[in-house]
């Protein structure tokens, strides 16, 4: 069994014994600890909850909702849900805060608590930290029985998510729905089986082949939606009876997309191509983090923005964002931030502002992808004795590499002529994990290797010291 908890919330398998898995008596501690800090931080009494459809969820969902109204709170309960839709609601509802019951692209005995501020946004670190502090302490009180909070259930929210993205102003229905687009979507049997068919019909695409959109939980592949676990819906458009392919994961923040061929886009480039639209139509800023592809500031600086580059994790990547003012951004798992609807990766606006695009450009979506600086990322790890010094390892890389641009605000990330290799240590085991990117996989693999390398020599350096 395992249990993770961090800053931005709890996640592990379910059952086992309590502290290491997640069992019914931790998601009453890290529930009644998000309450305090919510009290601690807003007057407002309500806090919004939703789920994706794994299995466990409607267990979760109930000790959740009810943990919180034994703290006084009035729980409004979006049922099966998205993770944005939640953002969105919290905000509208003028809420305390929100809780997503989701394990995100984790496999099916995964569940977890994202936790969310009365802004609709994933909490800052510094309030994760309070948390797991309020989660381990024994000084916890609930109301008594005529203060206990009520509980109401709303699953109105995804439509009236989908009816904000259509108010967008470079969401265009009428292109969308003149291109008659024959589209295949893989929703892996979660909450995206609910909405993004919805999503569809309102943006005027009526041909939609359906894979996997019964919202059961039973997840049919690996639900991380990577091109290896898309071999069903990709053989499928193999028949080129589709002008494209749609994939989420089970909370419906990631979105990828497959040529009309079956063959990926990429899912770094899903962020790439929706920027591409964006600017074309508001020129500004960008951001990514820094494991991304270098083509989304390619394309930025074309246009005349500036990009900016933050730490791995969506709160990074939106406090950055507010920073620069940048109009969109995200991350390169497929994760799109468009701040004229909200700061948090949004599968559905990505789609939406994705068509657009693909209607207006008038041609394939594998013409589109070649319109884009073609660059391949190596992703490794290398791991380590316990005893090793990871610290120390990744400053003597910084150390070795000085002459060369760095970046060390997410651990090391070295630019070399048209490459770069980011290098970040888990916070639970002893691994570095090493992305490189190149114009060719081989290149990026070399420098992955010879980073790794270099590690190696240098543990041997010190282990003879």
């Amino acid at each position: 069994m395992t249990l993770i908890k961090s800053i931005s919330g709890i996640r592990g398998t379910i059952g086992g014994k309590v502290g290491e898995g997640l069992t019914p008596l931790d998601i009453v501690k890290f529930t009644t600890a998000f309450g305090y800090l919510c009290r601690e931080q807003s007057k407002n009494t309500k806090i919004i909850i939703g789920r994706d459809a794994r299995t466990s969820g409607k267990m979760v969902s109930n000790i959740v909702a009810s943990t919180l109204q034994g703290l006084g709170f009035d729980v409004i309960d979006l049922g099966l849900s998205t993770t944005p839709t939640v953002e969105i609601a919290v905000p509208l509802e003028k809420a305390a805060g929100g809780i997503i019951l989701t394990a995100s692209h984790n496999p099916g005995q995964w569940n977890a608590l994202k936790l969310l501020n009365e802004k609709g946004e994933f909490i800052s670190a510094e309030d994760g930290e309070k948390i797991l502090k309020l989660a381990e302490s024994e000084d916890l009180e609930f109301v008594e029985n005529n203060l206990l909070g009520s509980y109401t259930i709303n699953d109105t929210y995804v439509e009236k998510h989908i009816e904000m993205i259509l108010e967008l102003p470079l969401v265009e229905v009428e292109a969308i729905s003149q291109k008659d687009f024959k589209i295949a979507i893989d929703c892996v049997n979660s909450t995206g089986g609910i909405a993004i068919p919805k999503l569809l019909k309102a943006l005027g695409v009526n041909k939609v082949t359906e894979f996997y959109c019964e919202p059961n939980g039973q997840f049919p592949h690996n639900p991380e939606p990577l091109p290896e676990h898309l071999t069903h819906i990709s053989s499928k458009m193999k028949s080129g009876k589709y002008d494209l392919g749609i994939v989420v994961d089970p909370d419906v923040d990631r979105l990828a997309l497959l040529n009309e061929d079956g063959s990926p886009f990429g899912e770094e480039y899903t962020l790439v191509a929706v920027a591409d639209y964006v600017l074309k139509n508001s020129p500004g800023n960008t951001v990514s983090n820094l494991s991304s592809t270098k083509a989304l500031k390619d394309i930025t600086l074309k246009k005349g923005g500036s990009y900016s580059a933050a730490a791995v994790g969506e709160v990074n990547v939106v406090n950055k964002m507010k920073e620069t003012n940048a109009i969109i951004g995200g991350e390169g798992n497929g994760g799109v931030i468009y701040p004229k609807l909200h700061y948090g990766r949004d599968a559905l606006v990505g789609i939406a502002l994705f068509l657009t695009h693909l209607a207006k450009f008038e041609k394939s979506i594998s013409f589109l992808r070649s319109q884009y600086p073609n660059y391949h990322i190596s992703k490794n790890k290398i791991e380590l004795m316990p005893e090793v010094d990871v610290d120390s390892v990744l400053e003597a890389i910084e150390k070795k590499y000085k002459n060369n641009p760095i970046n060390t605000i997410d651990g090391v990330k070295i630019e070399f002529e048209n490459e770069w290799v980011h290098l970040r240590k888990s916070n639970t085991e002893p691994i570095i994990r090493i992305y490189s990117e190149s114009e060719t996989l081989a290149t990026a693999e070399y420098l992955a290797n010879k980073i790794i390398n270099d590690i190696k020599d240098l543990i041997t350096e010190k282990t003879e010291e």
